[in-house]
């Protein structure tokens, strides 16, 4: 009976690539009823003996603890309780991939090849919505029929959601590491490159800055330090940013228009966009659109653009609770609920959340949260390092964790399903990634 709810929960996680594009539903139910599973299936082997030597392991529960800790000084303790509580079956997801699910190595790499198939499918469904392009409506239906409803912005698979660029940046690399996993592929510089450039191409032309700069980071990383790959790095940069040259050059996206208006503010850039009219096909006709503000306008306004009032709010809050934070899950509702601070969101509403992973930590959870957070980090590295795998392998680990945790840069709420769903499934996976040898 417990092999065969091992097979079933194997098959369901494999599946958890795919299901994380219908949303967060699917998968946060795959690993809720996971964790119920993987609790039974510890006491029944009595492997939970093994679990608490590893230090990864025992600072996963120090962090959990912290949060429920901090929660008896939120501001409002339900929502901070709540959260806190249900927050271990994240960290419990990179114990179910290791420990039960990935532990064969054939399972493994049967993940690595889902994680693969489903990377190729967004790249090429988002060019599909990209070539799918009028002027008038902005970037059409992809392969589904899901139509982007942000002028400027791909949504591929993902229905209303901005992310494909963030999806393939973050699974990106695992695929690469399948793609040398297979010997007749593993000298092979032409697939290695038209894959990661491929990839670099994709994120930069979904309109997800961060994205592109994220894995573009990533790339190098792996150029520097994952010898025998540098010529295919070094290729699938060029590429990439040969084809982002023809098409900033050459799609009408990109042409064909006259800034009216640039400041810092969310949708702040307003552009008039040329294209034949319907009507008439000799004349010239226009339309004003908003969309979101130049990198530049960002950084020389910081302060009064979304990003520099939603990071100024945390800062506030955080000297205001410096060791305990305001509470997991309570920066809207704070926000809201104090004048001085719902005073400081001048031209926005409040934000559901500080939108980077490290401030979230240091407002929701005080400097108590935020250095175990950090220690969290550390040993995940160490970790990833000193595992039995082969070095290329481990060094694509990091890689990713690095696309992942990079400080600088704007994220969703691990509070959130789909991002700590996704977040901790990937680092599961670079731990199994972090121990394996093509050669059993």
């Amino acid at each position: 009976m417990m092999q065969l709810s091992e097979k079933f929960f194997s098959f369901l996680f494999l599946l958890i690539p795919l299901f994380l594009i219908t949303g967060p539903a699917l998968p946060d139910i795959v690993i809720s009823v996971g964790l119920i599973f993987g609790v039974i299936y510890f006491f029944y082997l009595r492997e939970y003996s093994e679990l608490v030597k590893i230090n990864f392991f025992r600072i996963s529960i120090f962090f959990w603890l912290s949060l429920i800790f901090i929660s008896f000084f939120s501001y409002n303790k339900t929502n901070s309780f709540q959260d806190a509580i249900i927050f271990v079956r994240f960290l419990f997801i990179p114990i179910l991939c290791y420990f039960i699910f990935f532990k064969k190595r054939e399972l493994f790499k049967q993940i690595l090849l889902v994680i693969t198939i489903v990377v190729i499918f967004v790249c090429i469904d988002s060019f599909y919505q990209f070539l799918n392009y009028t002027p008038e409506n902005g970037f059409g239906k992809d392969l589904l029929g899901f139509k982007s409803n942000w002028y400027g912005r791909l949504t591929g698979p993902f229905g209303d959601e901005l992310i494909p660029g963030s999806y393939i940046s973050k699974f990106g690399l695992l695929g690469f590491a399948f793609i040398i996993s297979i010997k007749k592929f593993e000298n092979k510089i032409f697939f290695h490159s038209i894959y990661l450039s491929s990839i670099l191409f994709i994120s930069f032309i979904s309109g997800e800055r961060m994205a592109f700069a994220t894995f573009g980071l990533g790339l190098i990383f792996l150029f520097l330090f994952l010898n025998g790959f540098r010529k295919s790095i070094f290729l699938s940069i060029i590429i990439g940013f040969f084809f982002i040259f023809l098409a900033v050059y050459l799609h009408p996206s990109y042409n064909d228009f006259k800034i009216v208006e640039s400041t810092q503010y969310h949708q702040g850039q307003k552009i008039e966009k040329f294209f034949n009219c319907i009507n008439e096909k000799e004349k010239i006709c226009s339309k004003i659109i908003d969309i979101q503000p130049s990198f530049y306008e960002i950084i020389k306004n910081f302060k009064t653009s979304a990003y520099g009032e939603i990071y100024l709010l945390s800062f506030k809050m955080f000297l205001d609770n410096p060791v305990t934070g305001i509470g997991i899950n309570n920066f809207k509702f704070l926000c809201n609920n104090n004048n001085v601070y719902q005073n400081m969101m001048v031209h926005y509403e409040c934000a559901s959340h500080p939108h980077n992973i490290y401030i979230q930590w240091l407002t929701e959870g005080g400097l108590l949260v935020f250095m175990l957070f950090i220690i969290y980090l550390v040993f995940l590295i160490f970790f990833l390092k000193n595992n039995t795998g082969e070095k290329k392998y481990k060094i694509i680990s990091i890689a990713v964790i690095i696309i992942m945790f990079w400080p600088i840069m704007s994220t969703g709420s691990l509070i959130k399903n789909w991002f700590g769903i996704i977040i901790f499934f990937i680092i599961g996976l670079c731990m199994c990634l972090s121990k394996f040898r093509n050669n059993p």
